[in-house]
C-alpha cells in the first residue's frame, strides 16, 4: 500500500511517521516551498505525547519543549479559578508539553527525512484535484514554480492541508469558508524572567478578553528566564461578518492593537501584561474560526485528517493534540487488513464524532468557560469562590472537557481546583 499525504504539517507529518511504523508507504507533498517553524505557542496533551513517544520522539521533545507541571485558571483580577496539576504531576503516565508549534513540526519533519528518506517529502506542490481509478487514487498537484502539473499515484489520498483543504473543498464545493466567531488573537513569544516554577500554564479572563501566558522553552544557560509565549484574544464583533483578514501564521500583529485589550483589564501580580507585550519583537494576528463538522470525512479511497477535518477555535489546547490522534488512528486502520476503503470508513466512524464533540464544545468556550462563569456570578470579584460557583460546577467544566477530549484517564487529584 501507498498513501499519498497532501500537508507537511504536524498532522500530516506524523501520519507519515505511523504509516511508515506500520509498514505502509508514505510520501508527502507539501505546498509551501519549503517546511518552516511558523506559530507560536501551543500546548500538547497526554494522549497525543503517548502517540509521538510511541514513535520515538519523546526526547526530541524535551529538548525542545517545556514539560507542564500546572494549570491556572484566574479572573481578570487575578483571583484562582481552577489551579491543577497537569501531566506527569497529575498522575497521567505521559507528560503534557508547553512547546513552540514550529518546533515540533521541524522535529516531525527530521524525523520523516531521516526514516523515509529525503525523496519522500516534497515542497513546492499544492493539491488541485484527485481521481479514482481501478488501481487507486491518482492526486494532481499544481507545481507552482513553473505553472506546471504533477501527477501522484497511490492507494489513499490523505487530505492534511489545513483550514483551506482543497480535498475537503472537492468533497463538498458548496461549503461556505472558515466561520469567524468574532475574536481575534495576538500571538507572540519572548525570553522573560521565570515566573511560578518555570512549568505553569496561567489562563486569565474570560472569553470576551483573555490573556494566555506559558513558558514554551528552557534554555539551560539561562536558568533565570524562559522564553515565553503570549496570547491576547478579545472580542471585534459578532462573528456575523467574515474576518478582516486570511487565518494564517504570517500575518504581523500591531502593537496599539494587542495593547489597547490589557491595559486597564488584567490584574496580575506575576506580570505585567503590556510590558511583555511591549518586550517582544514581530508578533502574529490570527482570527479564531473554525468549520461546522461533516457528516463525512472519508470518500472512496480518500480521507481527511487534523485541520481539514476538524479545524477548531484554540480552547484547551487541542488542535495538534487531536491531528496526532488521527494519524494513529488512521495508521492502524489502514494496517488492519481490510481493504483501503473499509478501513478508511473505519477511521471516519472512530474519529469524526469524537472531534466533532470538541468543535462545539471549544465554540462554548470549552475548559475555559469555568472563568466567564465565575465573573458573571462575581464581576467585582469574591470573597469566597465557592459562594459563587462550587467546586463541583468548576469539575464539571474542566475535567468534563478532559474526559471528552480523550483523555486516557482523567486522575483524581487531591487539591485540584484550590484556590
Amino acid at each position: 500500500m501507498k498513501v499519498v499525504v497532501a500537508g507537511a504539517g504536524i498532522g500530516g507529518l506524523t501520519a507519515a511517521l505511523a504509516l511508515h511504523q506500520a509498514g505502509i508507504e508514505a510520501e508527502v507533498f507539501e505546498q509551501a516551498s519549503e517546511v518552516r517553524e511558523l506559530g507560536v505557542g501551543i500546548n500538547m496533551q497526554p494522549h497525543a505525547i503517548r502517540e509521538l513517544a510511541g514513535l520515538g520522539l519523546l526526547p526530541a521533545l524535551d529538548r525542545i519543549g517545556i514539560r507542564c507541571r500546572r494549570m491556572v485558571y484566574l479572573t481578570r483580577r487575578g483571583q484562582i479559578v481552577w489551579d491543577e496539576p497537569r501531566g506527569i504531576e497529575a498522575g497521567y503516565d505521559m507528560p503534557q508539553f508547553s512547546i513552540h508549534r514550529g518546533k515540533v513540526q521541524g522535529v516531525l519533519h527530521q524525523a520523516v527525512v531521516e526514516r523515509l528518506g529525503p525523496d519522500r517529502v516534497h515542497t513546492g506542490r499544492r493539491l488541485v484535484a484527485f481521481e479514482e481509478r481501478s488501481a487507486g487514487v491518482v492526486a494532481h498537484f499544481d507545481r507552482g514554480s513553473d505553472g506546471g502539473r504533477v501527477e501522484v499515484e497511490g492507494d489513499v489520498l490523505v487530505g492534511a492541508d489545513g483550514i483551506h483543504s482543497a480535498l475537503r473543498a472537492s468533497f463538498y464545493p458548496n461549503e461556505s469558508p472558515p466561520a469567524w466567531n468574532g475574536y481575534m488573537m495576538w500571538r507572540g513569544a519572548v525570553d522573560w524572567p521565570v515566573f511560578g516554577d518555570g512549568r505553569t500554564v496561567v489562563i486569565a479572563g474570560g472569553n470576551d478578553a483573555k490573556l494566555v501566558i506559558y513558558p514554551i522553552h528552557h534554555d539551560p544557560d539561562a536558568p533565570d528566564v524562559r522564553l515565553t509565549n503570549w496570547v491576547v484574544m478579545a472580542r471585534l464583533g459578532d462573528g456575523s461578518h467574515p474576518p478582516p483578514h486570511r487565518e494564517d501564521w504570517h500575518r504581523r500583529g500591531r502593537l496599539d492593537e494587542a495593547l489597547s485589550f490589557v491595559g486597564n483589564t488584567f490584574h496580575l501580580e506575576f506580570v505585567d501584561p503590556a510590558q511583555l507585550i511591549n518586550a517582544t519583537g514581530p508578533f502574529f494576528e490570527f482570527p479564531c474560526c473554525d468549520r461546522d463538522p461533516l457528516p463525512r470525512w472519508s470518500f472512496g479511497q480518500a480521507t481527511l485528517l487534523g485541520d481539514a477535518a476538524h479545524p477548531m477555535y484554540p480552547t484547551g489546547g487541542n488542535g495538534a493534540s487531536q491531528a496526532i490522534l488521527d494519524a494513529r488512528s488512521l495508521a492502524d486502520h489502514l494496517s488492519s487488513g481490510v481493504p483501503a476503503r473499509d478501513a478508511l470508513a473505519a477511521y471516519d466512524a472512530e474519529r469524526r464524532p469524537l472531534t466533532e464533540a470538541i468543535v462545539l464544545s471549544n465554540r462554548r468556550g470549552g475548559p475555559e468557560r469555568v472563568i466567564d462563569l465565575v465573573e458573571a456570578r462575581a464581576p467585582d470579584g469574591f470573597e469566597h469562590l465557592d459562594a459563587v460557583v462550587s467546586y463541583g460546577e468548576r469539575e464539571a467544566i474542566v475535567r468534563g472537557y478532559a474526559m471528552l477530549t480523550g483523555y486516557a484517564e482523567v486522575p483524581d487529584v487531591p487539591g485540584a481546583g484550590e484556590g
